[in-house]
């Protein structure tokens, strides 16, 4: 996988002997969710109700697209295609994707990737100080997720702002949570995501060195690349028309990059 995400868009040797010049290709849609469940309390806004995402899917299917987790769009991409693609990535591992998101990801056809955090398993989101406290994944739940045709991929052990960590923890965060989920789940671990989205370019190479293929942001400006994708947030007041625009702006805003 890391060679194809990173790799995307070279050509091979034409006749004069001179490599061809990868072309910039246009930024991949990438929608960013969290927990799918019960939004009466949720002063961060990551929560969507199960009825509003599958609203969401049908839309992306009546307009022909179809969300996939971020390895198969990239790897899509990597061979030209992948223009009726969207990647749908949920932050974080609760437990609700499990009852909440997986039925309805099934329903419509759909893949997505899952970005857990193995140091927290069972755990609660404790790193949000105004709570609610939400229930993360267990290991079975992440191995139903994965079972169920879900990328799984890191997001760290413990929700650190990796832009503030020491080198030490900053090495932790990146090796030892792809190396707990690989042995949870038994499947290569290709994909990062930022905790808290905030990244710098220490980080984004601490990823890169850790073997990770690509990782997610929220809005990484000059460091766009394939360990830095942008993400556009989803939450439970982006109706259809609010999801028109948001994905023809991210077309209009988002200049070509290299590598994607």
């Amino acid at each position: 996988m890391a060679a194809s995400v990173d790799s995307a868009g070279t050509g091979d040797l034409p006749v004069t002997g001179r490599p061809s010049v990868p072309r910039p290709g246009p930024l991949p849609w990438v929608a960013m969710y969290h927990s799918v469940g019960d939004c009466s309390d949720d002063p961060y806004r990551i929560t969507v109700t199960p009825e509003r995402l599958g609203l969401q899917l049908a839309w992306l299917r009546r307009r022909g697209l179809r969300g996939v987790s971020v390895a198969e769009l990239l790897a899509a991409r990597a061979r030209g295609g992948g223009r009726d693609l969207v990647g749908l990535t949920f932050d974080d591992g609760y437990a609700d994707f499990v009852t909440g998101a997986l039925p309805l990801l099934r329903r419509w056809g759909c893949r997505a990737t899952l970005f857990a955090l193995p140091g927290r398993l069972g755990g609660d989101n404790a790193w949000d100080p105004l709570g609610p406290r939400k229930p993360l994944l267990t290991a079975d739940g992440i191995r139903r997720a994965a079972a169920e045709g879900m990328e799984i991929g890191s997001h760290g052990l413990t929700h650190v702002d990796l832009t503030k960590a020491d080198d030490l923890t900053l090495k932790t965060e990146l090796v030892e949570s792809r190396a707990l989920l690989e042995e949870l789940t038994g499947v290569r671990v290709d994909g990062f995501c930022y905790p808290y989205g905030t990244i710098d370019a220490r980080a984004v190479d601490a990823v890169r060195e850790a073997g990770y293929a690509y990782a997610c942001a929220i809005d990484p400006g000059p460091l766009t690349g394939p360990h830095a994708l942008p993400r556009v947030h989803v939450g439970q007041d982006d109706t259809s028309w609010r999801l028109y625009l948001k994905h023809r702006l991210h077309r209009l805003r988002r200049r070509p990059v290299e590598g994607l």
